[in-house]
């Protein structure tokens, strides 16, 4: 029986990770930064352009959305750390998008790195 961590390994495998030293390129060169991380992650900071599809949702918006579904489109992928997003990239090529990348390390990564961090801005009631 395989085990979470051998599913992870498996996806990593066959997904392309970026290191979060050329993630910054990797970013803009991509037509969609997508965080897998569940709605309370992202709503605590999350990478600056990043839209938030969870894992369990993933192959259901990806279907739904017209701008996601041509399969050459470029995509980036992160998590925390990099396994729920390895997992998200090997189903979406199993979907058939060809050109499917994962930030290596995840946020925890590129907040170690010092890199920018997005959050919503809480709402004023003065």
């Amino acid at each position: 029986m395989k085990t979470a961590h051998d599913l992870v390994a498996a996806a990593k495998k066959r997904v392309l990770e970026v290191p979060v030293a050329d993630a910054e390129q990797a970013i803009r060169a991509a037509d969609v930064l997508v965080d897998v991380r569940e709605a309370d992650e992202f709503a605590a900071g999350h990478l600056p352009g990043a839209v938030h599809i969870s894992r369990g949702m993933l192959e259901f918006r990806f279907s739904a959305m017209p701008s996601l579904q041509a399969r050459d489109i470029k995509i980036v992928l992160y998590c925390k750390t990099s396994g729920r997003a390895a997992l998200a990239g090997a189903a979406l090529q199993d979907m058939g998008y060809l050109n499917v990348q994962n930030l290596a390390g995840g946020f925890d990564a590129w907040m170690a790195a010092a890199k920018p961090v997005a959050t919503p801005e809480a709402p004023s009631f003065d």
